[in-house]
Protein backbone atom coordinates (compact mmCIF):
# COMPACT_ATOMS: atom_id res chain seq x y z
CA UNK A 1 0.00 0.00 0.00
CA UNK A 2 1.22 3.31 -0.77
CA UNK A 3 2.60 5.36 1.75
CA UNK A 4 -0.18 7.96 2.94
CA UNK A 5 1.69 10.88 3.85
CA UNK A 6 3.34 11.02 0.00
CA UNK A 7 0.43 10.64 -2.09
CA UNK A 8 0.40 10.92 -5.88
CA UNK A 9 1.02 14.80 -6.30
CA UNK A 10 -2.18 15.49 -8.76
CA UNK A 11 -5.00 13.32 -9.23
CA UNK A 12 -7.29 13.23 -12.51
CA UNK A 13 -10.49 15.06 -12.72
CA UNK A 14 -13.65 13.56 -12.31
CA UNK A 15 -17.00 13.71 -13.99
CA UNK A 16 -18.22 16.16 -11.85
CA UNK A 17 -16.97 19.39 -14.07
CA UNK A 18 -14.38 20.09 -11.20
CA UNK A 19 -11.38 19.96 -12.93
CA UNK A 20 -8.14 18.54 -11.42
CA UNK A 21 -8.39 18.24 -7.98
CA UNK A 22 -5.61 18.10 -5.06
CA UNK A 23 -4.27 14.56 -4.12
CA UNK A 24 -5.57 14.85 -0.76
CA UNK A 25 -9.13 16.25 -1.54
CA UNK A 26 -9.45 12.94 -4.18
CA UNK A 27 -8.74 10.69 -1.32
CA UNK A 28 -10.81 12.02 1.24
CA UNK A 29 -14.19 11.68 -1.31
CA UNK A 30 -12.44 7.74 -1.73
CA UNK A 31 -12.09 7.24 1.60
CA UNK A 32 -15.79 8.70 2.30
CA UNK A 33 -17.44 7.17 -0.46
CA UNK A 34 -16.06 3.34 0.62
CA UNK A 35 -16.88 4.15 4.27
CA UNK A 36 -20.21 5.09 3.47
CA UNK A 37 -20.73 1.80 0.70
CA UNK A 38 -19.39 -0.50 3.92
CA UNK A 39 -21.78 0.86 6.65
CA UNK A 40 -24.42 0.58 4.62
CA UNK A 41 -23.84 -2.59 2.62
CA UNK A 42 -20.82 -4.56 3.58
CA UNK A 43 -18.05 -5.46 1.30
CA UNK A 44 -19.64 -7.91 -0.60
CA UNK A 45 -20.88 -5.84 -3.67
CA UNK A 46 -17.69 -3.24 -3.17
CA UNK A 47 -15.50 -3.20 -6.23
CA UNK A 48 -12.64 -1.05 -7.67
CA UNK A 49 -15.55 -0.20 -10.56
CA UNK A 50 -18.04 0.83 -8.58
CA UNK A 51 -15.97 2.74 -6.04
CA UNK A 52 -14.37 4.54 -9.06
CA UNK A 53 -17.83 5.56 -10.49
CA UNK A 54 -19.51 6.70 -7.15
CA UNK A 55 -15.91 8.95 -6.38
CA UNK A 56 -15.24 10.23 -9.82
CA UNK A 57 -11.99 9.02 -10.14
CA UNK A 58 -10.14 5.98 -12.41
CA UNK A 59 -9.14 3.03 -11.10
CA UNK A 60 -5.82 3.46 -11.87
CA UNK A 61 -6.03 6.31 -9.37
CA UNK A 62 -6.99 3.75 -6.74
CA UNK A 63 -4.73 1.53 -7.58
CA UNK A 64 -2.16 4.27 -6.55
CA UNK A 65 -2.84 3.84 -3.04
CA UNK A 66 -4.31 0.82 -2.65
CA UNK A 67 -3.39 -2.84 -3.79
CA UNK A 68 -6.50 -4.36 -3.50
CA UNK A 69 -10.26 -4.47 -2.94
CA UNK A 70 -9.58 -5.64 0.95
CA UNK A 71 -6.88 -2.78 1.50
CA UNK A 72 -9.08 -0.37 -0.04
CA UNK A 73 -11.73 -1.58 2.49
CA UNK A 74 -10.07 -1.54 5.37
CA UNK A 75 -8.56 2.28 4.95
CA UNK A 76 -12.39 3.14 3.96
CA UNK A 77 -13.67 1.50 7.10
CA UNK A 78 -10.90 2.97 9.40
CA UNK A 79 -12.11 6.77 8.64
CA UNK A 80 -15.57 5.64 8.90
CA UNK A 81 -15.34 4.55 12.29
CA UNK A 82 -11.33 6.83 13.46
CA UNK A 83 -13.74 9.60 15.09
CA UNK A 84 -16.47 7.78 16.80
CA UNK A 85 -13.33 5.00 18.36
CA UNK A 86 -11.49 7.73 19.73
CA UNK A 87 -10.11 7.51 23.01
CA UNK A 88 -10.85 9.82 26.06
CA UNK A 89 -8.89 11.37 28.11
CA UNK A 90 -10.47 12.53 31.45
CA UNK A 91 -7.81 11.18 34.01
CA UNK A 92 -9.92 8.65 34.88
CA UNK A 93 -8.69 5.22 33.64
CA UNK A 94 -12.12 3.49 35.06
CA UNK A 95 -14.21 6.30 33.27
CA UNK A 96 -12.32 5.98 29.84
CA UNK A 97 -12.18 2.01 29.31
CA UNK A 98 -15.97 1.93 30.06
CA UNK A 99 -16.36 5.01 27.71
CA UNK A 100 -13.96 3.31 25.08
CA UNK A 101 -15.46 0.00 24.83
CA UNK A 102 -18.78 1.26 25.42
CA UNK A 103 -18.25 3.28 22.11
CA UNK A 104 -16.36 0.10 20.29
CA UNK A 105 -19.33 -2.37 21.09
CA UNK A 106 -21.88 0.09 20.13
CA UNK A 107 -20.17 0.41 16.33
CA UNK A 108 -19.13 -3.36 16.58
CA UNK A 109 -23.21 -4.31 17.19
CA UNK A 110 -25.83 -1.97 16.81
CA UNK A 111 -24.23 -0.45 13.41
CA UNK A 112 -22.93 -2.79 9.82
CA UNK A 113 -19.59 -1.70 11.66
CA UNK A 114 -19.28 -4.74 13.39
CA UNK A 115 -20.07 -7.17 10.16
CA UNK A 116 -17.59 -5.17 8.23
CA UNK A 117 -14.92 -5.78 10.50
CA UNK A 118 -15.86 -9.31 10.85
CA UNK A 119 -15.67 -9.89 6.91
CA UNK A 120 -12.31 -7.97 6.86
CA UNK A 121 -10.76 -10.27 9.49
CA UNK A 122 -12.16 -12.78 8.11
CA UNK A 123 -11.09 -12.17 4.22
CA UNK A 124 -7.44 -11.04 5.56
CA UNK A 125 -6.65 -14.79 6.10
CA UNK A 126 -6.50 -14.87 2.14
CA UNK A 127 -5.78 -11.45 1.28
CA UNK A 128 -1.80 -10.68 2.59
CA UNK A 129 -2.27 -7.16 1.46
CA UNK A 130 -5.35 -6.64 3.28
CA UNK A 131 -3.26 -8.73 6.62
CA UNK A 132 -0.63 -6.15 6.29
CA UNK A 133 -2.89 -3.17 6.05
CA UNK A 134 -5.25 -4.39 9.11
CA UNK A 135 -2.06 -4.28 11.73
CA UNK A 136 -0.93 -0.63 9.86
CA UNK A 137 -4.02 0.81 9.72
CA UNK A 138 -6.47 -0.38 12.03
CA UNK A 139 -5.11 -3.00 14.97
CA UNK A 140 -1.44 -1.31 15.64
CA UNK A 141 -3.17 1.85 15.43
CA UNK A 142 -6.08 0.79 18.38
CA UNK A 143 -3.42 -0.77 20.07
CA UNK A 144 -1.44 2.19 19.92
CA UNK A 145 -3.59 4.51 21.38
CA UNK A 146 -5.05 2.21 24.47
CA UNK A 147 -1.10 1.34 25.36
CA UNK A 148 -0.13 5.31 25.52
CA UNK A 149 -3.67 5.56 27.59
CA UNK A 150 -3.23 2.96 29.96
CA UNK A 151 0.19 4.08 30.64
CA UNK A 152 -0.77 7.62 31.06
CA UNK A 153 -2.80 5.85 33.90
CA UNK A 154 0.09 3.74 35.08
CA UNK A 155 1.80 7.24 35.85
CA UNK A 156 -0.69 8.81 37.66
CA UNK A 157 -0.78 5.58 39.87
CA UNK A 158 -4.02 4.19 38.66
CA UNK A 159 -2.17 0.80 36.97
CA UNK A 160 0.42 -0.85 39.21
CA UNK A 161 3.83 -0.31 38.39
CA UNK A 162 5.28 -2.78 36.30
CA UNK A 163 2.15 -4.09 34.60
CA UNK A 164 2.76 -4.80 30.79
CA UNK A 165 -0.16 -2.65 29.53
CA UNK A 166 -0.10 -4.36 26.19
CA UNK A 167 -1.94 -7.41 28.12
CA UNK A 168 -4.03 -5.67 29.29
CA UNK A 169 -5.40 -4.46 25.86
CA UNK A 170 -5.40 -7.69 25.03
CA UNK A 171 -7.43 -8.58 27.86
CA UNK A 172 -10.23 -5.89 27.38
CA UNK A 173 -10.51 -5.54 23.69
CA UNK A 174 -9.54 -9.43 23.14
CA UNK A 175 -12.31 -10.48 25.02
CA UNK A 176 -14.80 -7.81 22.81
CA UNK A 177 -13.38 -9.24 19.27
CA UNK A 178 -13.89 -13.06 20.43
CA UNK A 179 -17.56 -12.60 21.12
CA UNK A 180 -17.78 -10.82 18.01
CA UNK A 181 -16.44 -13.50 15.96
CA UNK A 182 -17.67 -16.41 18.33
CA UNK A 183 -20.48 -15.47 19.14
CA UNK A 184 -21.85 -17.65 21.97
CA UNK A 185 -22.33 -14.96 23.88
CA UNK A 186 -23.76 -11.66 23.48
CA UNK A 187 -21.66 -8.21 23.69
CA UNK A 188 -23.85 -6.58 26.38
CA UNK A 189 -23.37 -3.64 28.82
CA UNK A 190 -23.34 -5.36 31.82
CA UNK A 191 -20.27 -7.13 29.64
CA UNK A 192 -18.16 -4.15 29.49
CA UNK A 193 -18.96 -3.25 32.44
CA UNK A 194 -17.81 -6.44 33.77
CA UNK A 195 -14.62 -6.58 31.92
CA UNK A 196 -12.95 -3.32 33.42
CA UNK A 197 -14.09 -4.24 36.42
CA UNK A 198 -12.27 -7.49 36.79
CA UNK A 199 -9.21 -6.03 35.39
CA UNK A 200 -8.94 -2.82 37.72
CA UNK A 201 -10.00 -4.69 41.11
CA UNK A 202 -9.19 -8.21 40.52
CA UNK A 203 -10.83 -11.32 40.61
CA UNK A 204 -8.67 -12.81 43.89
CA UNK A 205 -10.54 -13.02 47.18
CA UNK A 206 -10.62 -10.00 49.36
Amino acid sequence: MANDANPPAAAEGTGRGRGRRPADEVRADVLRTVGDLLLAEGIGDLTFERVARAAGVSKTTLYKWWPSRGALCLDGYFHAVENTLAFPDTGDIRVDLLAQLRAFAQVMTRTPGGRVLAELIGASQTDQDLATAYRRLYSSQRRRLAGERLLRAQELGQIRPGTDVQILVDQLWGAVYHRLLIPDEPVTDEFVVGLVGNLLDGVGPG
